[in-house]
């Protein structure tokens, strides 16, 4: 969980300051980013978005994909959400010191404004559209894009549902290949 968290904040092999552990969850947040890149499904989300908003589509679309994940959170997990959101955030503030600068920041605006728990509302994604629009200084128009959210919620409802169906197996997969990779590695060792 940590690895995957931090990925987007790690560069090139600077990975290797970190456990094994920690170095198999960045390679599985670079496997899923590079499968959610190239499933058809996402691209089928994102050309519904893409003459309003250009190149920044994906990055809505993740946005999309996360309310809906928590939005039907119940479905893909035992855990209730604000159960897990509790333990994701004790766990990251518990070892905040020792992330990435960026990372530790991220910490702090997701634990404040409980932004996990708060995908699952359509008021929490207008806030994080709006804080990205104000990132990119209004160039991305994504404040306007939790219109798109309304006008399109079946359509990209059931995109999402397709793909996280594949993103599963897909990251099952992935995770049995680098936990066997890193296993035989020990074993060897």
């Amino acid at each position: 969980m940590i690895g995957n968290f931090i990925a987007d904040h790690i560069r090139g092999n600077n990975y290797l300051s970190f456990s094994k552990e920690i170095q198999q969850g960045i390679f599985l947040h670079r496997e899923i980013d590079t499968f959610t890149d190239a499933h058809e499904v996402v691209r089928k989300s994102k050309r519904r978005l893409h003459e309003r908003y250009r190149h920044y589509d994906g990055v809505i679309i993740d946005i999309f994909y996360d309310y809906f994940l928590a939005k039907n959170w119940a479905n893909y997990s035992d855990v209730p959400l604000e159960t897990y959101t509790k333990n994701v955030y004790d766990l990251f503030s518990s070892i905040s010191d020792d992330l990435p600068v960026k990372s530790q920041n991220f910490i702090k605006y997701m634990i404040e404004y409980n932004i996990l728990f708060n995908y699952q509302y359509k008021d929490g994604i207008a806030k994080v559209l709006n804080g990205m629009n104000t990132r990119t200084k209004g160039k991305s128009q994504m404040n306007l894009a939790i219109e798109d959210l309304v006008l399109l919620e079946d359509e990209l409802q059931e995109d999402f549902t397709l793909f996280f169906k594949d993103l599963i197996a897909h990251t099952n997969q992935k995770f049995i290949e680098l936990t066997s990779v890193s296993d035989t590695n020990e074993i060897q060792e």
